[in-house]
């Protein structure tokens, strides 16, 4: 098994865990966490996809590393997952901010607490 099959079957396993527990769980702490795996599993799959067996580090320094361009690694991939990795904060405290705020309301974590008061509204 290579290494980029690793990466990549390491990357759906995250994915499609991550997707399971956003369906199957109510409490809204335990959703957060599963879309974090999820974007892990992306920034894995990001990686795998600008990852070159025994690729080279892409900076050209002299006219011997252009020969050697075929087998440079993509730096684009690895950028978007430094960027990704920044939003992915930013929006991780603000949906716990949020988070707060809707336990501040409710009293609790679990969706199901919103249903609950649309039903008393209704009747």
């Amino acid at each position: 098994m290579t290494m980029l099959n690793i990466f990549l079957l390491s990357s759906t396993s995250l994915i499609f865990i991550g997707l399971y527990g956003v369906l199957t769980r109510k409490n809204i702490v335990k959703i957060l966490l599963s879309l974090n795996i999820i974007e892990t599993g992306i920034n894995l799959l990001l990686v795998a996809f600008g990852y070159v067996e025994n690729g080279e580090v892409p900076i050209l320094t002299s006219s011997e590393s252009l020969k050697n361009i075929v087998n440079m690694v993509d730096p684009v991939p690895q950028a978007l997952v430094l960027t990704s990795i920044v939003i992915g904060l930013g929006t991780t405290a603000f949906a716990l901010g949020l988070t707060i705020r809707y336990y501040k309301t409710h009293g609790t974590l679990s969706i199901d607490a919103s249903d609950e008061e649309e039903v008393m509204l209704n009747e």
